[in-house]
């Protein structure tokens, strides 16, 4: 496999820290639950799909293999 990029390292620490907020908000929203409807808990639930949906597209994106975009000019 081809050696990482910078950008895609950088990537895959997005894609964690994306992760580690989905669980906070996560645990916000079940402290916050209390029985009732309470809008903060469904914003904190969209929250989670949010961060989560971020998280697996960049680890997508960061684990790809990405060809070398590079126009190289023959010299004749």
């Amino acid at each position: 496999m081809k050696e990482r990029s910078k950008i895609q390292k950088v990537l895959m620490g997005v894609a964690v820290v994306s992760y580690v907020a989905s669980i906070a908000c996560a645990i916000i929203a079940a402290i916050l639950s209390d029985g009732a409807a309470n809008p903060a808990v469904a914003s904190m639930m969209a929250s989670v799909v949010f961060f989560a949906g971020v998280g697996i597209v960049l680890q997508v994106i960061s684990s790809t293999s990405l060809p070398s975009l590079k126009v190289e000019r023959e010299r004749t």
